[in-house]
């Protein structure tokens, strides 16, 4: 990628595939004033949407989604020339924007509806809590996954009543240019503003000026960024919501299926080419079951078919592992592989870029003799490589894998399931998976979001649309009394009274018996 700018011409984007280094297209700079009208055509277009009914909003959405469907093979083949994937991986992500185009419009009217509260002491006061849009939703997204962090993203957003500026990866703007121009498309067919939904390019600059013109930004990606997000969103007293770096454990127990353990293992650790927050990024296996575990997983990632299927639609040819769409993530691999090995790991397949293939691949990776303390089991790696330590028993693994900053994704591989999940609650993640891996992100329903430095808020669920939304919270009287007893003239006669009333409703319990009655 190269930018190229004329004396009078405008600053671009060169866009080339990381598969085949071959140009893929470019797109323009946008400059902080273009960034300020962007969010001016965002705030107009947002006044009548934010008050058009949930149902209506959801019919426009629902629309939407039939129109991905209809261009699935062109945004399939454009998600594997930008970013490198294999064409399953882009249809996983296809998949899931269509996913979000039926989770929420069916959904939201439930997680949006004011809901009734009634007080555990005032109760002469009917409580309601409603959900109202923010305004403008700024998406500030990554490289590793372009259609469903951007587009995807944007869904519970809109469905929220909000106007969307998405400021995507460098690294892949097309795919979300043209993700967001579907959504556009739809919004003009439907007789509302297209400008509900917008893509602002550039680097870093751009990012900055997009969250000093929004209501909230959304953010995915690493843990430094985020901090910086944070720290510029924090001057302005406006909400972040942060997705940041994982360093996912997986325990292998005793009495794991090996067979089950080691397919996952492998597919959770070089999935889009180990490219994903919540991939396998180490794994602690108990001794009785380490040698078979790791010949397992060995001889399984010496049969991964690496390459690109891209352009292969009318062949039955097709690859596992794709390239790494950021050429500096390849470096931070190297380096993480190269540390461990000096350190005394054993590399037994893999542990180097790609000897014939002129794109940006690096081989499927075990490492196997690795210590707590090597970069390669405790910083992100974020590439395709799978570090394997043995561990006397279950106590030791649990005590590693949370001896970590991260906390974002995990699992935990036992044939006794409700021992795991015992297990599982006890490791420090957002979401720990029994006998499975990455599959909690694929739950709509639930809440997804990491703990310590993997983030803040959460999507998915009612969390994943509420999260957009101001909370105001109405109270009305009751009774409709001149007066209210705390009210003025204070008098001593009925501070006595209220202590006594305090202490018996308090001690006695009534307080708690009224609440039930009022809440019928």
């Amino acid at each position: 990628m190269s930018s190229q700018a004329g004396v009078q011409s405008r600053q671009t984007i060169e866009i080339s595939s990381p598969a085949t280094l071959e140009r893929v297209g470019e797109v323009p700079v946008d400059t902080q004033a273009e960034v300020q009208a962007a969010a001016e055509r965002a705030r107009l277009a947002l006044a009548g949407w934010r008050e058009t009914p949930i149902a209506e909003r959801a019919r426009v959405l629902l629309a939407a989604r039939d129109a991905f469907i209809a261009d699935r093979e062109e945004l399939i083949e454009l998600i594997t020339r930008e970013n490198g994937k294999p064409r399953m991986e882009a249809l996983t992500e296809f998949a899931y924007v269509c996913d979000m185009l039926t989770f929420y419009p069916g959904r939201a009217r439930k997680f949006l509806r004011p809901h009734r509260i009634t007080p555990h002491m005032l109760l002469n006061k009917r409580v309601t809590v409603h959900y109202r849009p923010r305004g403008i939703i700024g998406l500030i997204t990554p490289w590793n996954f372009p259609l469903i962090l951007t587009a995807g993203e944007a869904i519970p957003a809109l469905m929220a009543g909000n106007a969307v500026i998405i400021k995507p990866s460098e690294w892949t703007p097309l795919i979300a240019r043209r993700g967001v121009g579907i959504l556009r498309q739809n919004f003009r067919a439907h007789g509302y503003p297209e400008d509900l939904i917008q893509i602002v390019n550039g680097y870093g600059e751009t990012g900055a000026s997009l969250i000093d013109e929004v209501d909230m930004v959304a953010f995915t990606g690493s843990v430094n960024t985020g901090r910086r997000v944070a720290e510029r969103a924090a001057s302005r007293l406006i909400p972040v919501s942060l997705e940041l770096g994982g360093k996912d454990p997986m325990i292998v127990l005793r009495d794991a299926d090996i067979e089950r353990a080691s397919n996952a293992a492998v597919w959770g650790a070089f999935t889009n080419s180990g490219q994903v927050c919540i991939s396998v990024e180490r794994v602690y296996v108990e001794e009785p079951v380490a040698d078979e575990f790791i010949r397992r997983v060995v001889e399984k990632t010496k049969a991964l078919r690496q390459g690109f299927d891209g352009s292969e639609r009318d062949s039955e040819r097709r690859v596992d592992v794709g390239a790494m769409t950021f050429p500096k993530q390849i470096e931070t691999v190297e380096s993480h592989v190269a540390e461990a090995r000096d350190r005394g790991a054993q590399i037994l397949t893999g542990g180097r870029r790609h000897p014939v293939m002129q794109g940006q691949f690096y081989e499927p990776t075990v490492l196997t003799d690795v210590q707590p303390a090597m970069k390669i089991m405790t910083e992100e790696t974020f590439g395709p490589v799978l570090p394997i330590m043995r561990v006397r028993d279950e106590a030791e693994a649990l005590r590693l894998a949370n001896d970590s900053p991260y906390g974002l994704n995990a699992s935990v591989w036992t044939r006794n399931r409700r021992h795991g999940e015992d297990l599982a609650a006890r490791v420090e993640a957002g979401i720990t998976c029994v006998n499975d891996v990455i599959m909690g992100f694929g739950v709509t329903d639930a809440p997804s979001g990491g703990l310590k430095e993997s983030g803040i808020g959460k999507r998915h669920g009612a969390e994943g649309i509420r999260r957009f939304c101001n909370q105001q919270v109405i109270v009305t009287d009751r009774f409709g009394a001149s007066r209210e007893p705390v009210w003025y003239p204070y008098s001593a006669g009925f501070e006595r009274l209220f202590a006594r009333l305090l202490v018996v409703g308090f001690s006695t319990g009534i307080i708690r018996k009224l609440k039930a009655l009022f809440a019928r």
